[in-house]
């Protein structure tokens, strides 16, 4: 029986043609003679006539450059795809070009007060620790790290390090020191910028041992930069402090911005760690420059002066992203803290008073929401807040329902979906489509995204492997020393060559909405923050109890998940209440909340495969129903009998 979709939401006529998707259309229509019946032949266009599109938005967002690129794209099959060769440009130039004296440059606010930073501010910031930079002999191409909360100085030493063409690379403080010397020690840092602790929950958690041994451990890190940020007295020795650079370094002059080739590398984000240390990912200028012109204004519908505000931490890809805000002249909102401090309708109050016209979080937070029962439109009012953005996990369907119900019946709800890979949504929200219950608007502009089966082949309204068949300018120019592409390549392209297999469970209508059913691989997908199972197998490996483990995520209809950790002991020893609490807490200190499992059970052995591989995909797609005992090749297990105790403890999990 065909589905009927229920639709929640359908934009007005003027909705529509206010638009910035709709004012491209009719730019494309007067330069380029381009006119499209619907959204579904633009994006055809888009998908098919490659370098046509990107071009296109270098016109149209009248990008600042030095040198002119000789080709748009030189298509030698991804990764090998180089994009506008010969061009010259700066990103964070791009960002101040929308100074404004109207406006501030941002609003912050954490568990304790709340700042405005005017641009001049913002300006002076940079400028200074420009300089400070240079004197230091920080140069294009050095990279600079970062163990920053979600502040205004992390958005000031960001476009301080960018506009003289050095990488940034960042964690927030609530990753334990393991976690971030796996990241940044593949990086060689020459500069370390980091707090003395931050705050969650009205609790406050010091970070000064933790900056300590990441600088011991780091032999590359020459010079320390120090923001006291919950002791305002405190001090690091053998370290600068962010207060003596504004001091030393003031200046009448104006902000100078180094160019750089359009696939320099912007950033260094890291992947979840699943099969070892965690990938280095690296992205361009350019490409992130374009990518994030083109969702923030036309799969956001973000316009100048208007707040636009993620719930995020410096340690999650959206922070990068929400820089994009900046570009199109909105004024980004910050926030530091528990979205449930000291309320669940802390957020949802300040939304109202601001007020924020673009609110962005994650699934988790509004299916919380929810549960809670809060009626949030008899609280508050919300007649500003034009859009409402959730990703990091799929939303649940009756999510959908309540957001409609108990927030606004006129809001327009963003599901998107897209990754720490490319630094952007692959698809999301469409101003110009409505919205169905549980399914995401669209697929983005420029992202030929496809369901297909195992064997290669495109579907249609069935579950499938979301797969790209067509480069974009924000996937990575590489990972950060990775010979020859080894690394880069087995990530993405080792099941379907020369295209992109993400690692999503996708399924897409003939309308074009689509459903994302959860990661096709291993990696842990906690509360929307993606978490590798190597991260926590090495923290293991340390507890002298454990003999071997292995740890799934499942994700549940609800919107929920269960982390169930699997540990074989050691000899002579058992799961006592004591060797719990040790894990528990141990995962905690060393990586983080996020780290600890929902339950910690007892097995016999654990599955390999001959290579000597865990079976973690197998293991959750029998837990999950997805794998019957019949479906399993016995074959290809290097202990099979292991796998039997996962094939009858499946009725638990059901």
């Amino acid at each position: 029986m065909q589905e009927v979709q229920k639709k929640l939401w359908e934009p007005s006529a003027h909705f529509k043609d206010q638009s910035n998707l709709k004012n491209y259309e009719r730019w494309l229509a007067k330069t380029r003679q381009l006119t499209f019946a619907n959204y579904e032949e633009l994006w055809q266009w888009s998908v098919t006539e490659v370098a046509a599109f990107w071009e296109s938005l270098w016109a149209y967002f009248d990008i600042l450059h030095y040198q002119p690129y000789d080709f748009v794209l030189v298509d030698n099959g991804m990764p090998n795809t180089k994009w506008f060769e010969g061009a010259t440009l700066n990103y964070a130039e791009h960002i101040f070009r929308k100074k404004s004296t109207e406006r501030p440059a941002l609003i912050f606010k954490n568990e304790r007060s709340q700042v405005v930073v005017a641009w001049d501010t913002l300006e002076e910031e940079v400028k200074a620790f420009q300089q400070f930079l240079i004197d230091e002999g920080i140069q294009k191409g050095d990279c600079v790290a970062a163990y920053l909360p979600n502040i205004p100085q992390a958005i000031s030493c960001f476009l301080a390090v960018n506009s003289i063409g050095a990488v940034w690379t960042c964690c927030s403080p609530d990753f334990g020191e393991k976690t971030v010397i796996e990241r940044f020690s593949q990086t060689n840092p020459k500069l370390l910028i980091a707090v003395d602790g931050y705050t969650y929950g009205g609790k406050s958690f010091s970070r000064m041992n933790s900056v300590e041994n990441i600088r011991q451990a780091i032999p590359s890190i020459q010079q320390t930069i120090f923001i006291p940020y919950l002791d305002k007295t405190a001090i690091l020795k053998e370290a600068t402090l962010w207060e003596a650079i504004l001091e030393k370094y003031t200046t009448t002059e104006a902000l100078n911005f180094t160019p750089v080739p359009f696939d320099h590398p912007i950033w260094v984000l890291y992947s979840s760690g699943t099969t070892g240390k965690p990938k280095a990912i690296t992205h361009s200028n350019g490409g992130v420059l374009l990518e994030h012109l083109k969702y923030m204004s036309f799969h956001n519908d973000v316009k100048e002066g208007e707040h636009f505000f993620w719930f995020t931490t410096t340690g999650w890809m959206m922070w990068n992203f929400m820089q994009a805000s900046l570009l199109v002249g909105a004024i980004p909102v910050l926030y530091d803290g528990s979205p449930a401090h000291p309320s669940m309708t802390s957020l949802w109050k300040w939304t109202a008073d601001l007020p924020i016209h673009h609110f962005g979080t994650s699934a988790p937070f509004l299916t919380s929401c929810m549960k809670k029962g809060l009626a949030l439109n008899q609280e508050f009012d919300f007649s500003k807040l034009r859009s409402l953005s959730s990703t990091g996990a799929p939303l649940p369907p009756e999510v959908f329902d309540w957001i409609y119900e108990h927030i606004s019946k006129d809001i327009w709800l963003c599901s998107m979906s897209g990754g720490t890979d490319v630094c952007t949504a692959f698809v999301g929200g469409n101003p110009m489509l409505p919205v169905y219950k549980g399914y995401i608007q669209s697929r983005a502009l420029g992202c030929a995204l496809y369901a297909y089966t195992e064997d290669g082949r495109r579907v249609e309204d069935a579950l499938g492997e979301m797969v790209l068949e067509a480069p974009m300018p924000s996937m990575p120019i590489y990972f950060w020393n990775d010979e020859n592409n080894a690394r880069y390549e087995k990530a993405y392209f080792d099941t379907f060559p020369n295209k992109w297999r993400h690692g999503d469970w996708i399924k897409i209508k003939a309308n074009g909405s689509l459903i994302i059913q959860g990661r096709s691989d291993a990696t842990l997908n906690r509360n929307g923050i993606r978490i590798g199972t190597a991260e926590i197998y090495s923290v293991l490996d340390d507890i002298p109890a454990i003999a071997d483990a292995l740890i799934i995520n499942l994700e549940q209809a609800n919107g929920e998940d269960i982390m169930p950790l699997f540990v074989v002991l050691a000899e002579g020893e058992q799961l006592s209440t004591e060797l719990q609490e040790q894990i528990n807490n141990t995962l905690r200190k060393q990586c983080s909340p996020r780290h600890v499992p929902s339950k910690i059970m007892e097995v016999p052995d654990i599955p390999y495969t001959l290579s000597g591989k865990k079976m973690e995909v197998p293991v959750k797609r029998i837990l999950m129903g997805m794998t019957s005992k019949e479906g399993i090749n016995r074959d290809a297990i290097r202990n099979p009998l292991a796998m039997d105790y996962f094939v009858e403890l499946a009725n638990e999990f059901k």
